[in-house]
């Protein structure tokens, strides 16, 4: 009980450090304590039941046990965490080809110029929920996560590049394209 404890205090990387040095799964499962439900949470997204959630929630932590020791320290643990259960996530529904989410978009050809015109974050924040969980549902996974990523976790900019190692260019560039997608499935839905 005295051990259990001591590690109450400690923060992410430093729980971190630790569980790493001694590899202990006891230990693990403070950090899973911690963070089991904001990764059910992030799972729930990409899966079709509860159940699925939670398997999905533990293969997230099997490998995080395994690829802990990736953590260098660049961001909060809690941020590489949401990346990671994201990436994750994202492989599973690839991999999966009956869960592979169809892009039901109207093929754009003589209207092509529209999407060159930068979409307002006010547009976002004025749809509807319902019709906007169903365009969610069909826009590609990777639009779906960086969306989900800026604007129900809050992640900065600075925090997508460091998320998705690349540039600040490239991230602007995707939420971009990622939100003229979404708006475009909106608009063609009933």
């Amino acid at each position: 009980m005295e051990k259990e404890d001591l590690y109450v205090h400690l923060s992410d990387e430093e729980l971190v450090k630790q569980i790493v040095a001694d590899n202990d799964p006891m230990l693990f499962g403070k950090l899973y304590d911690r963070y089991a439900k904001m990764v059910y949470n992030k799972c729930y997204g990409f899966a079709r039941s509860e159940d699925e959630a939670e398997d999905l929630t533990q293969d997230v932590f099997l490998q995080l046990f395994i690829k802990l020791r990736t953590f260098k320290g660049k961001s909060k643990f809690s941020t590489w965490l949401y990346s990671f259960t994201y990436n994750f996530c994202v492989n599973y529904v690839n991999r999966n080809k009956q869960l592979k989410i169809r892009d039901k978009s109207i093929l754009v050809e003589n209207s092509e110029h529209k999407l060159t015109e930068e979409v307002p974050d006010e547009s976002l924040y004025e749809m509807k929920a319902d019709k906007l969980k169903k365009a969610l549902e069909i826009i590609a996974v990777e639009d779906k996560s960086i969306l989900l990523l800026k604007y129900q976790d809050g992640a900065s900019i600075k925090e997508l590049v460091s998320l998705m190692d690349i540039g600040e260019s490239a991230v602007k560039m995707r939420l971009k394209r990622a939100k003229e997608r979404l708006l475009e499935i909106y608009n063609t839905l009933e």
